[in-house]
């Protein structure tokens, strides 16, 4: 028997084996797809300063009060614009204009091109690996933004959120 001639294989059905953040744009995705793409990491809800100067934006250890630290998300997803009204919803044009989405954001990965990390939950199909492999903000998060005084925010600043842990490394 002669091997298979894969050649005469149509590219829909090649492509149709490949998962959606593979062959779809950002702005192709479906609001599943889109929401799925969050990996739950809990980074972009730290609070972030800019400094007035040069604009350049430094992360804190300190998360929005609606954060639940343990599991890393939003007590109030939903609603969350009632609450904190400067909360930012990304897009696929803010996700390709912004510099602070950290370098394991699925949404920056997939408008880079880039796979998602063997830890992202749609990836290894448990969302539970984003904790074990010390990507999420669990057990880093100092305090909520309403236990920070005035003055004290730059004894906040962090550089882990715009690292990739060791364990979060590509296999």
């Amino acid at each position: 028997m002669a091997p298979a001639d894969n050649s005469a294989i149509p590219a829909a059905m090649s492509q149709a084996a490949q998962p959606f953040w593979k062959t779809k744009t950002l702005e192709e995705l479906s609001l599943e797809e889109w929401e799925s793409l969050c990996d739950g990491c809990g980074r972009c809800c730290l609070v972030k300063l800019e400094e007035e100067e040069t604009a350049d934006t430094y992360f804190t250890d300190v998360a929005c009060f609606m954060l639940e630290s343990h599991s890393c998300q939003c007590s109030d997803y939903e609603h969350r614009k009632k609450h904190v009204p400067d909360c930012v919803t990304l897009t696929p044009e803010l996700v390709r204009t912004i510099d602070w989405l950290p370098p394991t954001c699925a949404y920056r990965l997939v408008a880079e091109g880039e796979d998602l990390y063997w830890w992202h939950p749609l990836v290894s199909g448990d969302p539970s690996t984003v904790h074990s492999a010390e990507v999420s903000v669990r057990g880093k998060v100092k305090a909520d933004d309403t236990q920070i005084a005035d003055g004290e925010w730059e004894d906040h600043v962090v550089r882990w959120p715009m690292r990739v842990p060791k364990k979060a490394r590509r296999k």
